[in-house]
């Protein structure tokens, strides 16, 4: 797919060397929770801050590139996605302008689904190494929330989306193969329908169980 946009170089000092030779098998998608896109590359270019991201999506569907995809941003944090824990070191970093309450414009989403493809043919990442931020912390982050159409991205290959399973198995273990992180069991099931059944509430039911077997069967992250 030809590119929608020219990527806008706004280099960040926040960055260094990917640890003992990773190379990327994640991406990690974020929202700014900032007011603007100014704001954001402000604070993801600020030394003081040491913060940033690869890659900056504005509203209307500007690209900003923070850090070359070689190096380590500064963006996931603390956390952990199967058996990864530098989770920075094995990733690529995309931030969205938006501020966690509201919709995800449609120009923004065109360019990160021409975004995506290129940097999974680049690094060999597959669709279920395109992660939310709080699927790899679900102990401190939201992003990019329950707002954010993850099914969209799977109808192009771009993440992936789960079936119901005929035969569930055990749910916690199921989102531990699938890559979720180790966390208390309700915190686990909060994270995991954030991203794939943000209307349900309650107590663990048959659709998530169902779900997660789809997601451990199809897509376990090794």
């Amino acid at each position: 797919m030809a590119a929608l946009f020219d990527v806008i170089d706004h280099p960040s000092p926040n960055f260094g060397m990917r640890r003992d030779g990773a190379q990327p098998s994640l991406i990690v998608l974020h929202h700014t929770a900032m007011q603007s896109d100014a704001a954001a590359l402000e604070r993801l270019c600020a030394p003081e801050a040491e913060v940033s991201a690869h890659y900056l999506i504005g509203a209307q569907g500007a690209v900003w590139r923070l850090v070359d995809e070689e190096a380590r941003a500064w963006h996931a944090g603390a956390g952990q996605w199967g058996a990864i824990h530098d989770v920075n070191s094995y990733s690529i970093g995309i931030e969205l302008d938006n501020r966690g309450d509201h919709p995800f414009s449609e120009p923004q989403m065109k360019a990160l689904e021409v975004l995506l493809p290129q940097i999974m043919r680049r690094w060999g990442i597959t669709a279920q190494g395109v992660i939310g931020h709080s699927d790899m912390a679900p102990c401190r982050k939201s992003d990019p929330g329950p707002r954010f159409d993850w099914r969209r991205l799977a109808r192009q290959f771009l993440s992936v989306w789960p079936e119901p399973c005929p035969d569930p198995g055990n749910l916690s273990d199921d989102l531990l193969r699938f890559g979720y992180p180790p966390v208390e069991e309700s915190l686990r099931l909060a994270v995991f329908r954030r991203r794939f059944r943000p209307w349900a509430r309650g107590p663990v039911d048959a659709v998530d169980a169902a779900l997660a077997a789809d997601l451990a069967a199809r897509w376990p992250f090794a």
